[in-house]
């Protein structure tokens, strides 16, 4: 069953693909035999057992764990709220838009080079969190001047969204199937190519409302909202099935990189979600 999330498609691990992979071995089939069962080992040269050696297979790495995938994380989202604190903090005011801008653009494009590379790089992955850092440095600045106490609801919200569905996820048992995975891709690109169109409408003069403040804006919200619940439970689903092939341990970098991406997602929705009924009052 593949993986159709853009993010740990990359990864034969994610794609349940044979576990040959990572280092287990494989026996001949057709009634071969397997090389060196059954033959005699070649007599020692010396008499000295210290320089006898043996044949050994082949090295096999450190397998991904829960653990290696928490630890991962947590660097990876410690480097956006450190970088997003500093950028809030340090910052000029007359800089938060090239902040927020150029954050957005660089978090975007290290992000779909570390989506679709084979094998996971952790620079590429910190260096997506530190220029999401700048991104939610600024723009939550921005919303917090206008909404006090915004980004701690905004926060907290996303802590309890993430939360609320690891637990249902475990304790419902919830099994994702080739269906779900379809629904929530085609969705989501929906999803980003609409609101993408719009911004391109909006640089020209003319918009139809998908980002903004509105009663539209709003309800594209909610529907980015329910899509990043989705995205997290097929985080969940793929993390599981890599810690149960056991992959490599460099692998929890790229789960890493999609938690962080899926959470950073979350966030940015409830910001808007917030400020627009905010901004109805």
């Amino acid at each position: 069953m593949q993986s159709r999330n853009p993010i740990l498609n990359s990864s034969p691990t994610f794609n349940r693909q044979s576990a040959q992979q990572y280092g287990h071995e494989t026996y001949a089939a057709g009634g071969q035999g397997y090389q060196g069962y059954g033959q005699v080992p070649p007599r020692p040269a010396s008499t000295d057992p210290s320089t006898w050696t043996y044949p050994s297979g082949p090295t096999v790495a450190e397998p991904m764990t829960i653990d290696s995938v928490v630890g991962r994380t947590a660097v990876t989202l410690g480097l956006v709220i450190l970088t997003g604190a500093l950028t809030w903090v340090f910052l000029p005011d007359s800089a938060v838009g090239v902040a927020w801008i150029g954050g957005a653009l660089a978090g975007v494009g290290l992000g779909l080079w570390a989506s679709f590379m084979r094998a996971v790089n952790p620079v590429v992955v910190m260096l997506y969190a530190i220029a999401q850092g700048f991104f939610l440095g600024a723009a939550s600045e921005a919303f917090e001047k206008i909404y006090p106490g915004i980004v701690a609801q905004a926060v907290a919200g996303t802590v309890a969204a993430f939360v609320a569905t690891l637990a249902a996820y475990k304790f419902f048992n919830i099994q994702v199937s080739d269906r779900f995975r379809k629904f929530v891709i085609v969705a989501g690109l929906g999803f980003f190519v609409v609101t993408f169109f719009d911004y391109i409408l909006y640089l020209f003069g003319s918009d139809i409302g998908f980002n903004d403040f509105g009663t539209l804006g709003l309800i594209m919200s909610f529907i980015g909202l329910a899509l990043g619940v989705f995205y997290l439970i097929l985080d969940f689903d793929m993390v599981e099935q890599g810690v149960r092939m056991g992959a490599p341990e460099q692998e929890s970098w790229r789960a890493a990189f999609a938690l962080t991406a899926t959470l950073i997602f979350i966030y940015i929705e409830l910001l808007r979600i917030i400020a627009i009924l905010r901004g109805d009052n």
